[in-house]
């Protein structure tokens, strides 16, 4: 059944003037952030902080998923000198954790994995001090490309299932196992590494569904959890099914956290690199505020 109107908890505000100095900067420097492609409504929050999360390989993505708000047309030639930009994004921003993703390349023999691995050095190389996270694409299951990223050491190296099997075809050419040997191989390959992924709530996913889901991903030995409700960027995009309230969502964490994961972001608006500082910092599993914010 689709859904409409969202309740009162999802009233989240977006300040555009507080974009101003950040898009600047992004501008200037040829960048593009998820937070922007994706219509993240926790984007004022995030550019008032002066955090984002950098879009590599360009904006554009050669998959189909129908929840994604990411431009899907023929991307461009890899730019191979957005590494750098990107590095002197962070030393610029000063920022003590970033997070950097990009959309799927099929169009790439590697997937975009070598520009993954260089834009980790450039960003050692700028700024020693920040924590790094990867959130990757599947690359279509090439080993060699998941080893490339894993042999970068990232501090976290994420890929989201983003949802239930049942419901994966709103994923255009992904595929459920092949997204869990995702990140069975990263722990293969680097069992200290720390892995992580991400599921939107709302689809039509049941709670059942759900915790099966979970009980996968720590027989993977998946390290971090989010968990953010699933918000359609346009009606034509995969309908809300439903809004879980802010207590599920605590409840949600509760469980995951008996079950295993060392942490665990569960909220309305958890994105998964929203708060991604928190992880693995050992400051406990707080709950988020579920207030509207300006």
């Amino acid at each position: 059944m689709k859904i409409t109107r969202r309740p009162e908890w999802l009233q989240k505000k977006v300040s555009p003037a507080a974009h101003a100095d950040m898009e600047r900067l992004l501008g200037d420097l040829q960048l593009h952030t998820v937070c922007q492609e994706a219509h993240c409504p926790n984007i004022s929050e995030c550019f008032r902080q002066r955090q984002a999360t950098f879009l590599i390989l360009g904006k554009l993505c050669t998959r189909l998923c129908s929840f994604c708000n990411v431009t899907k047309q023929t991307p461009l030639a890899v730019d191979q000198a957005e590494s750098e930009r990107v590095a002197t994004a962070v030393e610029l921003l000063k920022l003590t954790h970033v997070v950097v993703t990009s959309p799927t390349r099929d169009d790439l023999a590697d997937g975009g994995a070598a520009l993954y691995a260089a834009t980790v050095a450039a960003i050692r190389n700028a700024s020693p001090q920040t924590k790094i996270e990867l959130l990757v694409p599947d690359f279509a299951g090439n080993q060699e490309s998941i080893a490339a990223v894993v042999s970068a050491c990232p501090h976290i190296l994420g890929h989201n299932l983003e949802t239930v099997p049942r419901l994966y075809s709103i994923r255009s050419g992904a595929d459920y196992r092949r997204s869990l040997l995702v990140l069975a191989m990263i722990r293969r390959l680097n069992p200290a590494m720390k892995t992580k992924t991400g599921l939107m709530l709302g689809l039509g996913e049941t709670e059942e569904e759900l915790f099966q889901v979970l009980q996968d991903l720590r027989r993977v030995d998946c390290s971090y959890l989010s968990l953010g409700q699933y918000l359609a960027p346009s009606r034509s995009h995969y309908p809300v099914h439903d809004y879980p309230s802010p207590e599920t969502f605590d409840r949600y964490r509760e469980q995951a956290l008996a079950m295993g994961f060392e942490h665990v972001e569960s909220g309305p608006y958890v994105r998964s690199s929203y708060h991604a500082e928190h992880y693995g910092t050992g400051t406990g599993h707080a709950k988020l505020s579920h207030a509207p914010a300006d």
